[in-house]
Protein backbone atom coordinates (compact mmCIF):
# COMPACT_ATOMS: atom_id res chain seq x y z
CA UNK A 1 0.00 0.00 0.00
CA UNK A 2 2.99 2.33 0.40
CA UNK A 3 3.70 2.25 -3.40
CA UNK A 4 7.38 1.60 -2.65
CA UNK A 5 9.35 -0.93 -4.72
CA UNK A 6 10.15 -4.41 -3.36
CA UNK A 7 13.86 -3.53 -2.94
CA UNK A 8 12.96 -0.36 -0.97
CA UNK A 9 10.64 -2.34 1.32
CA UNK A 10 13.42 -4.88 1.84
CA UNK A 11 15.72 -2.04 3.02
CA UNK A 12 12.98 -0.73 5.33
CA UNK A 13 12.58 -4.21 6.88
CA UNK A 14 16.35 -4.68 7.33
CA UNK A 15 16.82 -1.30 9.09
CA UNK A 16 13.68 -1.59 11.25
CA UNK A 17 14.57 -5.13 12.41
CA UNK A 18 17.86 -3.91 13.92
CA UNK A 19 18.07 -6.87 16.33
CA UNK A 20 17.56 -9.33 13.43
CA UNK A 21 14.65 -11.03 15.17
CA UNK A 22 12.90 -12.04 11.95
CA UNK A 23 9.74 -10.09 12.89
CA UNK A 24 8.74 -6.53 13.83
CA UNK A 25 7.71 -5.74 17.40
CA UNK A 26 5.76 -2.58 18.28
CA UNK A 27 8.80 -0.25 18.29
CA UNK A 28 10.33 -1.81 15.16
CA UNK A 29 6.97 -1.38 13.39
CA UNK A 30 6.97 2.32 14.39
CA UNK A 31 10.49 2.65 12.90
CA UNK A 32 9.35 0.91 9.69
CA UNK A 33 6.37 3.28 9.32
CA UNK A 34 8.66 6.29 9.86
CA UNK A 35 11.07 4.99 7.19
CA UNK A 36 8.17 4.40 4.74
CA UNK A 37 6.97 7.95 5.36
CA UNK A 38 10.49 9.38 4.76
CA UNK A 39 10.89 7.26 1.58
CA UNK A 40 7.52 8.47 0.26
CA UNK A 41 8.78 12.03 0.78
CA UNK A 42 11.71 11.24 -1.54
CA UNK A 43 14.41 10.63 1.08
CA UNK A 44 17.03 7.89 0.70
CA UNK A 45 16.32 4.81 2.84
CA UNK A 46 19.25 4.41 5.26
CA UNK A 47 20.10 4.38 8.95
CA UNK A 48 21.38 7.96 8.56
CA UNK A 49 18.02 9.16 7.24
CA UNK A 50 16.15 7.99 10.30
CA UNK A 51 18.85 9.29 12.67
CA UNK A 52 18.90 12.72 11.02
CA UNK A 53 15.11 12.87 11.23
CA UNK A 54 15.38 12.09 14.98
CA UNK A 55 13.31 8.99 14.45
CA UNK A 56 15.45 6.47 16.28
CA UNK A 57 13.79 3.21 17.30
CA UNK A 58 12.40 3.89 20.80
CA UNK A 59 12.98 0.36 22.04
CA UNK A 60 16.74 0.62 22.49
CA UNK A 61 16.27 4.01 24.17
CA UNK A 62 13.71 2.56 26.58
CA UNK A 63 15.86 -0.48 27.46
CA UNK A 64 18.88 1.83 27.93
CA UNK A 65 16.93 3.82 30.55
CA UNK A 66 16.47 0.57 32.54
CA UNK A 67 20.22 0.66 33.29
CA UNK A 68 20.06 4.26 34.54
CA UNK A 69 17.26 3.50 36.98
CA UNK A 70 17.62 2.30 40.55
CA UNK A 71 19.20 -1.15 40.91
CA UNK A 72 16.66 -3.94 41.28
CA UNK A 73 13.77 -1.86 39.90
CA UNK A 74 10.94 -3.98 38.45
CA UNK A 75 10.58 -3.77 34.68
CA UNK A 76 7.10 -4.39 33.22
CA UNK A 77 6.85 -7.73 31.39
CA UNK A 78 5.20 -6.10 28.36
CA UNK A 79 8.49 -4.22 27.71
CA UNK A 80 10.27 -7.53 27.03
CA UNK A 81 10.05 -8.22 23.29
CA UNK A 82 13.09 -10.48 22.70
CA UNK A 83 15.59 -12.83 24.40
CA UNK A 84 18.06 -9.91 24.77
CA UNK A 85 15.40 -7.77 26.51
CA UNK A 86 14.64 -10.72 28.83
CA UNK A 87 18.34 -11.02 29.75
CA UNK A 88 18.50 -7.26 30.45
CA UNK A 89 15.44 -7.54 32.72
CA UNK A 90 16.93 -10.52 34.63
CA UNK A 91 20.28 -8.75 34.98
CA UNK A 92 18.84 -5.48 36.33
CA UNK A 93 16.32 -7.08 38.69
CA UNK A 94 18.32 -10.03 40.05
CA UNK A 95 21.98 -10.25 39.06
CA UNK A 96 23.18 -6.63 39.20
CA UNK A 97 22.04 -6.06 42.84
CA UNK A 98 24.12 -9.13 43.88
CA UNK A 99 27.16 -7.93 41.89
CA UNK A 100 27.00 -4.45 43.46
CA UNK A 101 26.54 -5.77 47.01
CA UNK A 102 29.63 -8.02 46.84
CA UNK A 103 31.79 -5.73 44.59
CA UNK A 104 31.93 -8.25 41.74
CA UNK A 105 33.03 -5.46 39.36
CA UNK A 106 36.30 -4.96 41.31
CA UNK A 107 37.23 -8.63 41.25
CA UNK A 108 35.98 -10.19 38.01
CA UNK A 109 34.29 -7.96 35.45
CA UNK A 110 32.78 -4.43 35.26
CA UNK A 111 29.00 -4.08 35.56
CA UNK A 112 27.19 -4.61 32.26
CA UNK A 113 25.54 -1.81 30.31
CA UNK A 114 22.76 -1.85 27.72
CA UNK A 115 25.33 -1.73 24.88
CA UNK A 116 26.99 -4.93 26.19
CA UNK A 117 23.75 -6.81 25.48
CA UNK A 118 23.09 -5.14 22.12
CA UNK A 119 26.66 -5.48 20.77
CA UNK A 120 27.34 -7.36 17.55
CA UNK A 121 29.30 -10.65 17.71
CA UNK A 122 33.08 -10.11 17.94
CA UNK A 123 36.05 -12.03 16.50
CA UNK A 124 39.50 -11.41 18.01
CA UNK A 125 42.78 -12.25 16.25
CA UNK A 126 45.86 -13.03 18.36
CA UNK A 127 49.36 -14.04 17.36
CA UNK A 128 53.00 -13.01 17.21
CA UNK A 129 53.93 -10.11 14.96
CA UNK A 130 53.86 -10.70 11.19
CA UNK A 131 51.67 -13.83 11.32
CA UNK A 132 49.13 -12.14 9.03
CA UNK A 133 46.42 -10.91 11.46
CA UNK A 134 45.70 -7.60 9.68
CA UNK A 135 46.03 -9.27 6.23
CA UNK A 136 43.52 -11.94 7.37
CA UNK A 137 40.92 -9.23 8.17
CA UNK A 138 41.63 -7.47 4.85
CA UNK A 139 41.19 -10.83 3.07
CA UNK A 140 37.75 -11.32 4.66
CA UNK A 141 36.65 -7.74 3.98
CA UNK A 142 38.20 -7.83 0.46
CA UNK A 143 39.44 -4.29 1.14
CA UNK A 144 41.67 -2.36 3.53
CA UNK A 145 40.26 -0.55 6.56
CA UNK A 146 41.17 2.88 8.02
CA UNK A 147 44.38 2.73 10.06
CA UNK A 148 45.52 -0.70 8.76
CA UNK A 149 49.33 -1.12 8.63
CA UNK A 150 51.06 -4.21 7.28
CA UNK A 151 54.76 -5.07 7.30
CA UNK A 152 57.35 -7.68 8.42
CA UNK A 153 58.13 -5.67 11.58
CA UNK A 154 55.61 -5.24 14.49
CA UNK A 155 53.33 -2.73 12.69
CA UNK A 156 49.98 -2.96 14.51
CA UNK A 157 51.04 -1.37 17.81
CA UNK A 158 47.50 -0.94 19.13
CA UNK A 159 44.21 -2.74 19.65
CA UNK A 160 41.94 -1.87 16.71
CA UNK A 161 38.21 -2.62 16.67
CA UNK A 162 36.92 -2.78 13.07
CA UNK A 163 33.20 -2.10 12.99
CA UNK A 164 30.43 -0.85 10.71
CA UNK A 165 29.87 2.89 10.30
CA UNK A 166 28.41 5.42 7.84
CA UNK A 167 31.86 6.58 6.63
CA UNK A 168 35.54 5.61 6.83
CA UNK A 169 37.22 7.04 9.95
CA UNK A 170 39.33 6.21 13.01
CA UNK A 171 38.00 7.06 16.48
CA UNK A 172 40.53 7.40 19.37
CA UNK A 173 40.26 5.05 22.38
CA UNK A 174 39.35 7.70 24.96
CA UNK A 175 36.36 8.72 22.82
CA UNK A 176 35.09 5.14 22.32
CA UNK A 177 35.36 4.35 26.05
CA UNK A 178 32.80 7.05 26.91
CA UNK A 179 30.34 6.36 24.07
CA UNK A 180 27.19 4.88 25.62
CA UNK A 181 26.18 3.06 22.41
CA UNK A 182 29.48 1.13 22.24
CA UNK A 183 30.34 -1.83 24.52
CA UNK A 184 33.85 -0.64 25.44
CA UNK A 185 33.25 1.46 28.58
CA UNK A 186 34.74 -1.38 30.69
CA UNK A 187 38.17 -0.73 29.11
CA UNK A 188 38.43 2.54 31.07
CA UNK A 189 39.75 0.53 34.03
CA UNK A 190 43.03 -0.07 32.09
CA UNK A 191 43.74 3.68 32.13
CA UNK A 192 44.93 6.25 29.62
CA UNK A 193 48.13 4.28 28.90
CA UNK A 194 45.97 1.61 27.24
CA UNK A 195 43.29 3.90 25.76
CA UNK A 196 45.99 5.80 23.86
CA UNK A 197 46.88 2.42 22.25
CA UNK A 198 43.26 1.63 21.38
CA UNK A 199 41.16 2.83 18.46
CA UNK A 200 38.00 2.06 16.51
CA UNK A 201 38.13 1.82 12.73
CA UNK A 202 34.72 2.41 11.13
CA UNK A 203 33.73 1.75 7.52
CA UNK A 204 30.57 0.84 5.61
CA UNK A 205 30.74 -2.90 4.80
CA UNK A 206 28.01 -5.61 4.63
CA UNK A 207 30.08 -8.12 6.68
CA UNK A 208 30.72 -5.57 9.46
CA UNK A 209 26.97 -5.09 9.90
CA UNK A 210 26.92 -8.59 11.41
CA UNK A 211 30.40 -9.06 12.94
CA UNK A 212 33.03 -6.83 14.59
CA UNK A 213 36.75 -7.72 14.31
CA UNK A 214 39.42 -7.00 16.93
CA UNK A 215 42.96 -6.68 15.57
CA UNK A 216 45.62 -6.92 18.28
CA UNK A 217 49.31 -5.91 18.55
CA UNK A 218 51.76 -8.70 17.71
CA UNK A 219 52.73 -10.71 20.79
CA UNK A 220 56.41 -10.07 21.52
CA UNK A 221 59.11 -12.75 21.41
CA UNK A 222 62.84 -13.02 22.16
CA UNK A 223 64.68 -9.87 23.29
CA UNK A 224 61.63 -7.68 22.58
CA UNK A 225 59.85 -9.27 25.57
CA UNK A 226 62.16 -7.33 27.87
CA UNK A 227 60.58 -4.09 26.65
CA UNK A 228 57.64 -3.79 29.00
CA UNK A 229 54.33 -2.51 27.63
CA UNK A 230 52.86 0.53 29.39
CA UNK A 231 49.57 -1.31 30.11
CA UNK A 232 48.34 -4.74 31.22
CA UNK A 233 48.39 -6.57 27.85
CA UNK A 234 47.16 -9.93 29.19
CA UNK A 235 44.43 -8.16 31.20
CA UNK A 236 43.14 -6.46 28.05
CA UNK A 237 43.18 -9.69 26.00
CA UNK A 238 41.32 -11.42 28.83
CA UNK A 239 38.67 -8.64 28.81
CA UNK A 240 38.16 -8.98 25.06
CA UNK A 241 38.15 -12.81 25.30
CA UNK A 242 35.14 -12.66 27.64
CA UNK A 243 33.25 -10.45 25.14
CA UNK A 244 34.29 -12.23 21.93
CA UNK A 245 32.39 -15.02 20.18
CA UNK A 246 35.48 -16.44 18.45
CA UNK A 247 39.23 -16.16 19.15
CA UNK A 248 41.63 -16.95 16.30
CA UNK A 249 45.23 -17.77 17.30
CA UNK A 250 47.41 -17.24 14.21
CA UNK A 251 50.71 -19.01 13.65
CA UNK A 252 53.27 -18.83 10.88
CA UNK A 253 55.33 -21.92 9.74
CA UNK A 254 58.52 -19.98 10.61
CA UNK A 255 57.26 -18.74 14.02
CA UNK A 256 56.10 -21.80 15.97
CA UNK A 257 57.87 -20.93 19.22
CA UNK A 258 55.51 -19.79 21.97
CA UNK A 259 57.18 -16.92 23.85
CA UNK A 260 56.64 -16.15 27.54
CA UNK A 261 54.26 -13.29 26.69
CA UNK A 262 52.29 -15.49 24.26
CA UNK A 263 52.10 -18.17 26.95
CA UNK A 264 50.66 -15.64 29.42
CA UNK A 265 48.17 -14.44 26.78
CA UNK A 266 46.99 -18.00 26.05
CA UNK A 267 46.77 -18.58 29.83
CA UNK A 268 44.51 -15.51 30.12
CA UNK A 269 42.01 -17.23 27.78
CA UNK A 270 41.25 -19.84 30.48
CA UNK A 271 37.53 -20.59 30.56
CA UNK A 272 37.05 -19.62 26.90
CA UNK A 273 38.48 -22.81 25.33
CA UNK A 274 35.31 -23.37 23.27
CA UNK A 275 35.90 -20.06 21.43
CA UNK A 276 39.52 -20.74 20.42
CA UNK A 277 40.46 -21.77 16.85
CA UNK A 278 44.06 -22.23 15.69
CA UNK A 279 45.05 -20.95 12.23
CA UNK A 280 48.34 -22.04 10.62
CA UNK A 281 48.69 -19.15 8.17
CA UNK A 282 51.14 -18.69 5.24
CA UNK A 283 51.24 -22.50 4.86
CA UNK A 284 52.07 -22.20 1.13
CA UNK A 285 55.57 -20.97 2.07
CA UNK A 286 56.67 -24.56 2.79
CA UNK A 287 56.33 -27.78 0.75
CA UNK A 288 54.06 -30.71 1.69
CA UNK A 289 56.74 -32.64 3.63
CA UNK A 290 57.78 -29.59 5.66
CA UNK A 291 54.12 -28.70 6.26
CA UNK A 292 53.51 -32.13 7.82
CA UNK A 293 56.45 -31.55 10.21
CA UNK A 294 55.34 -27.97 10.97
CA UNK A 295 51.81 -29.18 11.79
CA UNK A 296 53.18 -31.80 14.22
CA UNK A 297 55.53 -29.26 15.84
CA UNK A 298 52.67 -26.76 16.26
CA UNK A 299 50.44 -29.31 18.03
CA UNK A 300 53.37 -30.32 20.26
CA UNK A 301 54.01 -26.65 21.22
CA UNK A 302 50.32 -26.01 21.90
CA UNK A 303 50.01 -29.20 23.96
CA UNK A 304 52.45 -27.73 26.52
CA UNK A 305 50.46 -24.48 26.84
CA UNK A 306 46.79 -25.44 26.41
CA UNK A 307 46.05 -27.83 29.25
CA UNK A 308 43.11 -29.61 27.62
CA UNK A 309 42.65 -33.31 26.86
CA UNK A 310 41.06 -32.48 23.48
CA UNK A 311 43.04 -31.71 20.35
CA UNK A 312 42.49 -28.12 19.18
CA UNK A 313 41.04 -27.61 15.69
CA UNK A 314 43.79 -26.28 13.40
CA UNK A 315 42.94 -24.61 10.08
CA UNK A 316 45.75 -24.71 7.51
CA UNK A 317 45.91 -22.20 4.68
CA UNK A 318 47.22 -18.98 3.25
CA UNK A 319 44.70 -16.29 4.13
CA UNK A 320 45.65 -13.38 1.89
CA UNK A 321 44.68 -11.98 -1.51
CA UNK A 322 47.66 -13.47 -3.37
CA UNK A 323 47.18 -16.75 -5.31
CA UNK A 324 48.46 -19.86 -3.48
CA UNK A 325 52.03 -20.86 -4.49
CA UNK A 326 51.35 -24.11 -6.33
CA UNK A 327 55.07 -24.87 -6.66
CA UNK A 328 55.36 -25.23 -2.86
CA UNK A 329 51.91 -26.61 -2.08
CA UNK A 330 51.51 -29.01 -5.02
CA UNK A 331 48.08 -30.10 -6.37
CA UNK A 332 47.20 -31.91 -3.09
CA UNK A 333 48.06 -28.80 -1.06
CA UNK A 334 45.87 -26.59 -3.27
CA UNK A 335 42.85 -28.82 -2.62
CA UNK A 336 43.64 -29.03 1.12
CA UNK A 337 43.99 -25.24 1.49
CA UNK A 338 40.69 -24.65 -0.33
CA UNK A 339 38.82 -27.13 1.92
CA UNK A 340 40.40 -25.67 5.07
CA UNK A 341 39.52 -22.13 3.98
CA UNK A 342 35.91 -23.19 3.30
CA UNK A 343 35.70 -24.80 6.77
CA UNK A 344 37.01 -21.65 8.48
CA UNK A 345 34.68 -19.36 6.51
CA UNK A 346 31.77 -21.67 7.41
CA UNK A 347 32.78 -21.32 11.09
CA UNK A 348 32.81 -17.52 10.73
CA UNK A 349 29.46 -17.50 8.90
CA UNK A 350 27.88 -19.37 11.81
CA UNK A 351 28.86 -16.63 14.30
CA UNK A 352 25.76 -14.41 13.86
CA UNK A 353 23.51 -17.52 14.02
CA UNK A 354 25.09 -18.59 17.29
CA UNK A 355 25.35 -15.06 18.75
CA UNK A 356 22.09 -15.29 20.70
CA UNK A 357 23.02 -18.70 22.20
CA UNK A 358 26.51 -17.38 23.03
CA UNK A 359 25.01 -14.33 24.79
CA UNK A 360 22.86 -16.63 26.98
CA UNK A 361 25.86 -18.89 27.63
CA UNK A 362 28.04 -15.93 28.75
CA UNK A 363 25.22 -14.55 30.89
CA UNK A 364 24.74 -17.88 32.71
CA UNK A 365 28.52 -18.19 33.18
CA UNK A 366 28.59 -14.68 34.69
CA UNK A 367 25.65 -15.44 37.01
CA UNK A 368 27.36 -18.59 38.34
CA UNK A 369 30.64 -16.68 38.86
CA UNK A 370 28.80 -13.86 40.70
CA UNK A 371 27.07 -16.39 42.98
CA UNK A 372 30.37 -18.10 43.89
CA UNK A 373 31.98 -14.68 44.43
CA UNK A 374 29.17 -13.69 46.85
CA UNK A 375 29.73 -16.90 48.86
CA UNK A 376 33.53 -16.32 49.00
CA UNK A 377 33.21 -12.67 50.17
CA UNK A 378 30.53 -13.45 52.79
CA UNK A 379 32.59 -16.43 54.05
CA UNK A 380 35.66 -14.19 54.56
CA UNK A 381 33.47 -11.69 56.46
CA UNK A 382 32.10 -14.50 58.66
CA UNK A 383 35.62 -15.74 59.51
CA UNK A 384 36.69 -12.33 60.83
CA UNK A 385 36.84 -11.86 64.65
CA UNK A 386 34.32 -9.49 66.27
CA UNK A 387 36.81 -7.24 68.12
CA UNK A 388 40.54 -8.01 68.45
CA UNK A 389 43.25 -9.24 66.04
CA UNK A 390 41.57 -8.31 62.78
CA UNK A 391 44.79 -7.59 60.85
CA UNK A 392 46.27 -10.97 61.90
CA UNK A 393 43.05 -12.80 60.97
CA UNK A 394 43.02 -11.11 57.54
CA UNK A 395 46.59 -12.17 56.82
CA UNK A 396 45.86 -15.72 57.96
CA UNK A 397 42.83 -15.91 55.65
CA UNK A 398 44.89 -14.59 52.73
CA UNK A 399 47.66 -17.13 53.33
CA UNK A 400 45.17 -20.00 53.49
CA UNK A 401 42.89 -18.73 50.68
CA UNK A 402 42.98 -22.02 48.75
CA UNK A 403 41.78 -23.82 51.92
CA UNK A 404 39.01 -21.22 52.33
CA UNK A 405 37.88 -21.84 48.74
CA UNK A 406 37.82 -25.59 49.41
CA UNK A 407 35.81 -24.99 52.60
CA UNK A 408 33.17 -22.89 50.78
CA UNK A 409 32.97 -25.45 47.99
CA UNK A 410 32.50 -28.35 50.42
CA UNK A 411 29.97 -26.60 52.68
CA UNK A 412 27.73 -25.36 49.85
CA UNK A 413 28.33 -28.22 47.33
CA UNK A 414 29.43 -25.77 44.62
CA UNK A 415 31.22 -27.02 41.45
CA UNK A 416 35.02 -26.59 41.63
CA UNK A 417 35.01 -25.36 37.99
CA UNK A 418 33.02 -22.23 38.98
CA UNK A 419 35.74 -21.01 41.37
CA UNK A 420 38.16 -18.27 40.26
CA UNK A 421 41.98 -18.28 40.32
CA UNK A 422 43.25 -18.28 43.94
CA UNK A 423 46.33 -16.19 43.09
CA UNK A 424 44.35 -13.47 41.31
CA UNK A 425 41.89 -13.19 44.21
CA UNK A 426 44.68 -13.14 46.77
CA UNK A 427 46.27 -10.20 44.95
CA UNK A 428 43.01 -8.19 44.79
CA UNK A 429 41.88 -9.07 48.34
CA UNK A 430 45.16 -7.80 49.85
CA UNK A 431 43.92 -4.22 49.21
CA UNK A 432 40.57 -4.74 51.00
CA UNK A 433 39.35 -4.58 54.60
CA UNK A 434 37.49 -7.90 55.09
CA UNK A 435 35.52 -6.47 57.98
CA UNK A 436 33.69 -4.11 55.63
CA UNK A 437 32.45 -6.92 53.38
CA UNK A 438 28.72 -7.74 53.35
CA UNK A 439 27.25 -10.75 55.12
CA UNK A 440 25.48 -13.34 52.99
CA UNK A 441 22.02 -12.29 51.85
CA UNK A 442 20.24 -15.60 51.13
CA UNK A 443 17.30 -13.87 49.43
CA UNK A 444 19.60 -12.28 46.84
CA UNK A 445 21.41 -15.56 46.09
CA UNK A 446 18.05 -17.37 45.87
CA UNK A 447 16.91 -14.75 43.33
CA UNK A 448 19.88 -15.60 41.07
CA UNK A 449 19.21 -19.34 41.52
CA UNK A 450 15.56 -18.81 40.52
CA UNK A 451 16.67 -16.76 37.52
CA UNK A 452 18.91 -19.62 36.32
CA UNK A 453 16.37 -22.36 37.09
CA UNK A 454 13.12 -20.73 35.91
CA UNK A 455 13.42 -17.26 34.29
CA UNK A 456 15.95 -18.07 31.56
CA UNK A 457 14.35 -21.43 30.50
CA UNK A 458 10.99 -19.59 30.38
CA UNK A 459 12.53 -16.86 28.26
CA UNK A 460 13.91 -19.43 25.79
CA UNK A 461 10.49 -21.06 25.59
CA UNK A 462 8.75 -17.73 24.94
CA UNK A 463 11.11 -16.27 22.31
CA UNK A 464 12.90 -18.16 19.58
CA UNK A 465 16.45 -17.53 18.35
CA UNK A 466 16.09 -14.82 15.64
CA UNK A 467 18.29 -16.87 13.28
CA UNK A 468 16.38 -20.18 13.56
Amino acid sequence: MSNLSRSELKQVGAIADSKRQGYLGFYEFMTAMQLVSLAQAGNEISQDTIENAACHSSESLISATWFNSKSGKKIPLRSVTSIIDGLKKSYIEKLRPLEKTYQFQDFVSPLLTSSDFDAKPMVMLLGQYSTGKTTFIKHLLKSSYPGAHIGPEPTTDRFVVITSGPDERCIPGNTIAVQADMPYSGLSCFGTAFLSKFECSQMPHPLLEHVTFVDTPGVLSGEKQRTQRSYDFTGVTSWFAAKCDLILLLFDPHKLDISDEFKRVIGSLRGHDDKIRIVLNKADQVDAQQLMRVYGALLWSLGKVLNTPEVMRVYIGSFNDKPIKETAAGPLGMELFQKEQDDLLSDLNDIPKKACDRRINEFVKRARAAKVHAHIISHLKKEMPALMGKAKAEQKLLDSLDDQFAKVQKELHLPAGDFPSVEEYRQILSAYNFDKFEKLRPKMVQGVDDMLAYDIPELLKKFRNPYD
